[in-house]
């Protein structure tokens, strides 16, 4: 006797294959409807070329810091202004007394600021040791008023306030700015002798003398101011 053929078991599919054909089939819908629709990813932006620092100019100049050298202009233009102040190695006596004093908060920080920075050998011709020592120890309100007469309001290049002719300070006296070859001429006391250092929101003015009311209480020894 015969026995009839056992059919043939098909083979069962796994389970993983069924999950992914299952995932498969939810995700290319999905892979569509986001090519049809344009989706797309983040946006690529390309960064803002570095904005170009203008180079000072002025007789002093060759003797500050440039190129890639600590506190070159380059440099300086990222920096706030008090901080820009500590990299130029001339100003060390108008940076002292810019932090003394804190005059900078009498600024509305976003108008900017100008500042006519006389070097240490400006107050050394200026002030005696320890008439300078005085000033910043206990006379703060005069060491204020000082400053403000180098400090006028809003950040402008050299070549503005030649322009106008005139300046206004923060003491509110009006100096004259002309054109003198490679400098400027503030009034008949002083003269620029590296312009256009550039900070954030700043401009600095480098200058060969002090303004504003103060005597002159210097002896003549050659001392330089702390």
């Amino acid at each position: 006797m015969s026995h009839p053929a056992t059919p043939q078991r098909q083979p069962r599919r796994p389970h993983g294959a069924r999950r992914v054909r299952r995932t498969l089939g939810l995700l290319v819908p999905t892979l569509l409807l986001a090519a049809c629709t344009g989706n797309p990813a983040a946006p690529h932006t390309d960064a803002a070329p570095a904005s170009t620092a203008p180079q000072p100019t002025g007789p002093l100049c060759a003797a500050l810091p440039t190129g890639t050298d600590p506190g070159n202009p380059s440099f300086l233009a990222g920096q706030p202004v008090d901080q820009a102040l500590r990299w130029i190695p001339t100003l060390t006596t108008f940076e002292a007394a810019v932090r003394t004093s804190g005059v900078l908060t009498d600024l509305p920080a976003a108008d900017g600021v100008t500042l006519l920075a006389p070097s240490d050998d400006a107050f050394a011709a200026t002030f005696s040791e320890d008439n300078w020592d005085d000033l910043m120890t206990h006379h703060t309100d005069q060491l204020r008023t000082l400053l403000k007469a180098h400090l006028i309001t809003g950040a402008h290049p050299i070549t503005d306030l030649t322009t106008a002719g005139t300046a206004t300070t923060l003491d509110g006296v009006t100096v004259t700015v002309t054109r003198t070859g490679p400098t400027a001429r503030l009034g008949d006391r002083a003269d620029t002798v590296c312009a256009d250092y550039q900070a954030t929101n700043a401009r600095i003015h480098i200058i060969n003398a002090v303004l504003g009311p103060l005597p002159v209480t210097a002896d003549g020894t050659g001392h330089r101011a702390h």
